[in-house]
């Protein structure tokens, strides 16, 4: 399963096809909702028309066995009464859920007694409906029925139909129906129901209810029929999605794919001359082509300079070795011929040279100098005690760094401006701002502005007819702009006023 989806085209098909499986449960979860919901309530409303037309015909006073509603062929209705005994059904009815009351024949009762009719609401006598002025006790009688009417009413439907239905003057139906779902069966057919109750108050039996219903079954196919077609499509749909996720990914990511082949046959070739292909777009995947082609331009130049490094080291180390080996040599065949001061140059040559190179290895690999404060007048003039024409004119200026590496940077400047200078080399500390400024000048010859920036590249020497002795392994340069770097400065050369060399080491004040 790990290896299944350890891919990113898995996991963004996987996601994608998720994703859109939610959103057509929750969608078709609230259409099937809403279908049905629907279809319920035309349902109901078929129901409520049919329930009011038997109520206006029991109003009218139409006899039991003449109302319209109650042949069996527009569904199931009962009329029940206020006790919820039942006073009429449909033809045919055999079995009821869902009502009141679950009787489907009348029982056999004798006819009206008086004390079961309703007498009129005051506004129906003033109309002179049912006005024969029946004794007071009668019309006491009623208006206690009423009561209990309207209290029964109100814990069966809404305070608002209760109060419909305790206000219905004899002839009259409730403005609001209650609605329930069952089922019946009619002639030996079962099907599920929506119910309408209306209320309708009679001269002969006072309040009755009539329960009209309206077959389900349109509602059932309707949302048997969406839901099939949910549960064939929506597979297929998610299929789809999946499908076309996992094709639209796999385009996208091919470009990734043809960077991580290149990238492993330059590992394996360790040809650090090839490139990656860089799509034609301008989205991420081009990006990072792009970047890792930045970042094997930048390997590559760092290992040709590695390599011309050791190259250089290895050149001069020989000579002094060579020199030094010779020496030693003659001197055991020949001891009167033995030159202690050639070997003792050669060894100290040697050891200037490995201390530059283990400086660089340092610089190299981000060794941070170690923080203090250190006066750039100071150290001047204590570089140039031991040197013979080096002129001081230094201010006060100090900055933080590593006492020993900016020593070193001033001592390699000297040592070049003494090579290069014709009498003097002259040295000048200032402040300019937040900054420390530097200067070693010179009376020589000066620096072609074109080679201005060669000359700090390690082991070049622009006077290659220049004996190594005088003109040194060509690191010095190199090594005080890496210390100057390192210190958040720079280091730049330039024309000297006097027509030499001016070189000016730019340090942040501490």
């Amino acid at each position: 399963m790990r290896r299944l989806f350890g891919s990113v085209r898995s996991r963004a098909t996987l996601g994608a096809t998720l994703v859109v499986v939610v959103a057509l449960v929750v969608t078709g979860t609230a259409v099937l909702q809403a279908l049905r919901s629907n279809l319920t309530a035309e349902a109901g409303t078929q129901a409520e028309r049919r329930a009011r037309s038997v109520a206006s015909e029991l109003a009218g006073r139409t006899p039991y066995d003449e109302l319209s509603g109650l042949d069996g062929e527009a569904g199931p209705v009962q009329i029940v009464d206020e006790d919820g005994n039942l006073v009429a059904a449909a033809d045919g009815l055999e079995r009821i859920s869902g009502t009141v009351t679950d009787q489907v024949k009348p029982r056999p009762s004798s006819s009206p007694s008086p004390s079961v009719s309703v007498t009129p609401s005051p506004s129906a006598r003033d109309d002179g409906d049912d006005g024969d002025g029946d004794g007071d006790d009668d019309d006491d009688g009623d208006d206690d029925d009423d009561g209990d009417d309207s209290d029964e009413k109100s814990e069966e439907a809404t305070d608002d139909a209760a109060d419909d239905d305790s206000s219905l003057a004899a002839g009259e139906t409730s403005g609001q129906p209650t609605f329930s779902s069952g089922a019946a069966t009619i002639d030996g057919d079962t099907a599920d129901y929506r119910f309408a109750a209306v209320d309708v108050r009679t001269h002969e039996r006072g309040l009755l209810t009539v329960y009209a219903g309206a077959p389900l079954a349109a509602e059932h196919s309707a949302v048997r029929t969406a839901l099939t077609v949910m549960l064939i499509g929506f597979p297929l749909l998610a299929a789809l999605v999946a499908g076309m996720t996992w094709v639209l990914t796999g385009r996208a990511l091919r470009p990734v794919a043809a960077i991580r082949e290149e990238m492993a046959a330059i590992t394996a070739s360790e040809d650090l001359t090839r490139r990656v292909p860089e799509p034609a777009t301008h989205d991420e995947i081009a990006r990072l082509a792009r970047t890792t082609n930045e970042t094997l331009a930048a390997l590559e130049t760092s290992v040709e300079r590695q390599r011309s490094f050791v190259a250089d080291a290895s050149h001069e180390l020989r000579s002094p070795i060579a020199s030094l080996r010779t020496q030693l040599e003659v001197a055991a065949a020949h001891p009167e011929l033995l030159d202690l001061n050639g070997a003792v140059e050669d060894t100290v040559r040697l050891q200037h040279l490995a201390a530059d190179l283990l400086l660089l290895a340092r610089l190299d690999a981000g060794e941070r100098p170690v923080e203090g404060r250190v006066d750039l007048a100071a150290l001047a003039r204590e570089e140039a005690a031991g040197r013979t024409g080096v002129t001081v004119d230094a201010e006060t200026a100090e900055v933080a760094g590593s006492r020993g590496q900016l020593g070193r940077v001033l001592g390699n400047l000297l040592d070049n401006g003494r090579r290069h200078a014709r009498e003097t080399v002259s040295v000048t500390v200032r402040r300019e701002g937040d900054w420390a400024v530097l200067g070693v000048a010179d009376d020589g010859d000066g620096v072609a502005e074109a080679d201005r920036e060669r000359i700090f590249q390690r082991f070049v020497r622009l006077d290659d007819a220049r004996s190594r002795d005088d003109g040194g392994a060509g690191l010095g340069l190199a090594i005080a702009r890496d210390v100057a770097v390192r210190h958040g400065g720079t280091l730049t050369a330039g024309a000297a006023p006097t027509g030499g060399a001016l070189f000016e080491l730019r340090l942040p004040l501490a």
